[in-house]
């Protein structure tokens, strides 16, 4: 055995689940005093199982920045393994207690439509044994699915840089018509609709979709489609800063979800758009190895639930049509 291989070993052999637990905490929070409420330890108890890890590996996993803490080159290529050997670890768990787990279904963010259907799906049905699973703009809820982390995922089911392995399954769940929001100073505030056509004269703000992603990949299909530019800058930022700098502006647009729970402004106007409808593609995303007790029944509840009849005066991604038709 050579010594690479009997290093490789020794690295594997000592792993810390816990140490493991509190990395993907910090990635997930951003901060290392959120992750240390969520773990139920303090800070400098998170910071010793980081640099425990760091230290077998021999390598900075995390980086401070001015936002927060995020995964080094290396964090990022270790970051879905973590979460599946956690998911793994669970799994023993549950295997050995013979303790059925909860259904894990991955959502894309706190506000976001599929996180309310989820919520809406729970309120109805108390007796499922059902998590969400909340995930955000650098984990995404299909990477959950991926990883691991979750038995379903709530996501558009095609585009963007990741490709499905051929057992992933998929159904439609909701159609989430998009509306326009501008500054109570822009020529479209009075309208109490807009069409697409007329959006096309005026720059979208969409910081979201500067990340490789299938929503960043949706919003360039609906640039080439509708002729509207759509403008990104270099990182996300907080539905917040998109608020205040749209309505400070008499030129800038931007787009939220019929569904999302978009914060208050006073100088913001919200305004359904038509003539199409532009609508965004949420789909049920699954493994067919994935015998989860819980996972035929959601399932059945989307497919039952998913709100075909506003397709035909919806615009969609040409690739998206095959699964939300018609």
């Amino acid at each position: 055995m050579d010594n690479r291989r009997l290093s490789l070993e020794v690295v594997v052999a000592d792993l810390d689940l816990a140490a493991v637990r509190a990395f993907v905490a910090v990635v997930d929070e951003g901060q290392f005093g959120h992750a240390a409420d969520v773990l139920e330890i303090s800070q400098q108890a998170v910071s010793k199982r980081i640099a425990k890890l760091e230290n077998r590996f021999g390598v900075a996993l995390l980086e401070r920045g001015v936002g927060g803490v995020s995964a080094t080159d290396a964090g990022k290529r270790l970051l879905p393994h973590a979460r599946s050997l956690l998911a793994v670890a669970a799994t023993a768990v549950s295997a050995v207690r013979e303790e059925p787990r909860p259904l894990r279904v991955a959502t894309q963010g706190d506000r976001q439509a599929e996180t309310q259907t989820m919520r809406y799906y729970l309120e109805r049905h108390p007796e499922r044994d059902t998590e969400i699973v909340i995930s955000n703009v650098f984990s995404t809820s299909r990477d959950a699915l991926l990883g691991g982390r979750a038995d379903a995922a709530l996501a558009r089911a095609y585009g963007g840089p990741q490709s499905f392995p051929p057992e992933i399954r998929a159904a439609p769940a909701y159609l989430e018509p998009l509306q326009l929001l501008v500054g109570k100073d822009h020529p479209l505030a009075g309208r109490s609709v807009v069409a697409l056509d007329d959006v096309r004269r005026y720059p979208a703000w969409v910081p979201g979709a500067s990340v490789p992603s299938e929503w960043a990949d949706y919003y360039r299909q609906l640039s080439e489609f509708s002729g509207v530019a759509v403008e990104t800058g270099q990182r996300p930022e907080p539905i917040e800063a998109v608020l205040s700098r749209v309505a400070a502006s008499d030129i800038l647009t931007s787009f939220t979800g019929e569904g999302f729970l978009t914060p208050w402004h006073p100088h913001i106007r919200r305004l359904p758009i038509v003539d199409p409808v532009p609508t965004y593609p949420h789909a049920l995303l699954w493994s067919s190895a994935n015998s989860h007790p819980g996972l035929p029944h959601l399932i059945d509840y989307f497919r039952e639930n998913y709100n075909a009849d506003i397709a035909p005066d919806c615009w969609i991604p040409e690739v998206d049509r095959r699964l939300f038709g018609p």
